[in-house]
């Protein structure tokens, strides 16, 4: 009989080597780039911007080329690093600028970001005043019906003043008629002519 192999269990190969841990975070990779913060990056950017369109930096500017030209036109020749033409100045221009277009676009970039959040604000906004304002127009219209089935003070003056003129004439006709008032058996009050009245006014 040949000898039997020993089993290893199933997981023991799987064991030996290194698994991923699912309930850990993985460690950080090592990057060969720089990193920073995005949004620090781009606050700098919009100082650097604004900056550079305020009048100092173009009289700062116009100050340090006056002053790096006449250096090196009148200073002793052994002290003068940027002969005519002046390539040196030209290539720090150059240099300036290639790094300030950059700046500007991206300060640019985040304010057209800040205008569009806020335009949608706004945007929101205008149609939260659009309901309240649908809202306290279908109020004021629910009010206005209901105050046109209400009895005014002008239509109960006007009602109080009709009978009492009715009773003026009620009295006047049963001191002429001695007492016929009473025999047609209407009281103080009749209701069909009131109630004629109350169609009649509303």
């Amino acid at each position: 009989m040949a000898p039997e192999r020993e089993r290893t269990p199933a997981g023991a190969t799987a064991a030996t080597r290194a698994r991923a841990r699912l309930d850990q975070p993985r460690p950080p990779r090592r990057r060969l780039l720089p990193e920073w913060d995005p949004e620090a990056f781009g606050r700098l950017s919009e100082r650097i911007a604004r900056f550079l369109g305020t009048g100092r930096f173009i009289v700062w500017m116009t100050v340090v080329i006056i002053a790096w030209v006449l250096w090196n036109v009148f200073a002793p020749g052994d002290l003068r690093f940027d002969n005519y033409p002046f390539i040196f100045l030209t290539l720090m221009l150059s240099l300036q600028a290639s790094y300030a277009a950059p700046l500007i676009l991206l300060a640019q970039n985040r304010q057209d970001d800040r205008d569009k959040v806020n335009l949608e604000q706004d945007r929101r906004q205008n149609e939260r005043s659009i309901a309240d304002t649908e809202y306290l127009t279908r109020e004021i219209a629910a009010l206005r019906i209901g105050l046109g089935e209400v009895a005014t003070r002008d239509w109960i003056r006007s009602e109080l003043q009709d009978l009492v003129k009715e009773l003026e004439e009620r009295q006047d006709g049963q001191a002429g008629g001695h007492g016929s008032g009473h025999g047609n058996g209407h009281g103080v009050f009749p209701a069909e002519r009131s109630a004629g009245r109350d169609v009649e006014d509303r």
